[in-house]
């Protein structure tokens, strides 16, 4: 009987453990895919990156002659020349099924890098926040496709 007992709790454990992993990648469907930024200039593709949550620049929409097409503003000198299409801007963020924390958003026009999260609103669209200390800033961004 008390083999049992000391079974149990084990199994117990080993169940969430074990779906853990399933539940962190199924919550993030609901996020993947293209997303408009909130000023229009580009579209982002959010998908899974291991069990973290990411985005990369898949189109510059803005064609003026002025927008830059590489990571001008990045503090690392040597990674200036990296064109914007394919440059990962969200990492890190974890969690779901509707908000993803922990992560880290990169802004290549000013080439500063804030803590961020993510929530899906009830409208469909996205809430992206970055925040140095205290201050936070959200913008709206929308399905691309």
């Amino acid at each position: 009987m008390s083999v049992a007992k000391t079974c149990i709790p084990g199994a117990l454990i080993a169940v969430p453990i074990l779906l853990a992993p399933l539940s962190g990648a199924a919550a993030a469907t609901d996020l993947e895919g293209l997303w408009r930024t909130d000023d229009g200039k580009a579209v982002v593709r959010i998908a899974a990156c291991g069990q973290r949550i990411c985005g990369t620049i898949a189109r510059v929409l803005d064609t003026s002659p002025d927008v830059p097409r590489t990571d001008v503003n990045n503090p690392d000198a040597r990674l200036r020349d990296q064109p914007l299409v394919g440059l990962r801007i969200l990492s890190g963020f974890l969690g779901g099924p509707t908000e993803w924390k922990d992560g880290r958003a990169y802004d290549p026009k000013s080439g500063n890098s804030y803590k961020s999260s993510l929530r899906l609103n009830a409208d469909g669209s996205l809430r992206v926040t970055g925040c140095v200390l205290f201050v936070c800033q959200s913008q709206r961004w929308t399905r691309a496709g």
